[in-house]
């Protein structure tokens, strides 16, 4: 069953408006936010506990949007399947597949930053154990990077759909 023109215009606005504002947020939080935080006064627990709150709070929002995300992407992924084994057989098909293989990962990983590391920087900061935060801060960065490597990866790959086979 097709669905008309315009629900489709508006699960794919609410799709991309989706992705804009977790894929703008996470390299804004990147870009400025931590940069910026040094800014603000020599006192590293303080600093932190700073940007924990912040992180805190774009938390409360990527949780739906995530939600979002993967069910106006499973709606959009039907315009390129005709059927499941086109995952594996068409070109738009095995794109799907690896786009939703890079958003699994992300989500895993998005996740054990978030509470494996957020927890436990915010932790030492709140403790003023400040070689501890440093240490776990360092290992932090490279999680967020992954992170938004898979995001800008993902991003590709949407963008390849978009061209026919």
């Amino acid at each position: 069953m097709t669905m008309p023109p315009l629900v489709d215009a508006v699960v794919l606005f609410v799709h991309l408006f989706s992705a804009v504002l977790f894929v703008g947020g996470s390299f804004f939080m990147w870009l400025v936010v931590v940069p910026a935080s040094r800014l603000f006064g020599s006192d590293e627990s303080e600093r932190t506990q700073l940007v924990g709150k912040i992180a805190k709070q774009f938390g409360r929002i990527t949780n739906p949007i995530l939600v979002v995300l993967v069910l106006t992407g499973i709606y959009n992924a039907t315009w390129y399947l005709p059927s499941m084994d086109a995952l594996l057989t068409t070109t738009p098909g095995q794109i799907l597949l690896a786009k939703a293989t890079a958003v699994s990962a992300l989500i895993l990983l998005i996740y054990v930053h978030n509470v494996y590391f957020g927890r436990k920087i915010v932790q030492f900061a709140r403790e003023g154990k400040v070689e501890e935060l440093k240490a776990i801060r360092k290992r932090s960065r490279v999680v967020s990077a992954a992170n938004l490597t898979l995001m800008v990866v993902v991003l590709s790959l949407a963008v390849l759909l978009q061209f026919p086979p």
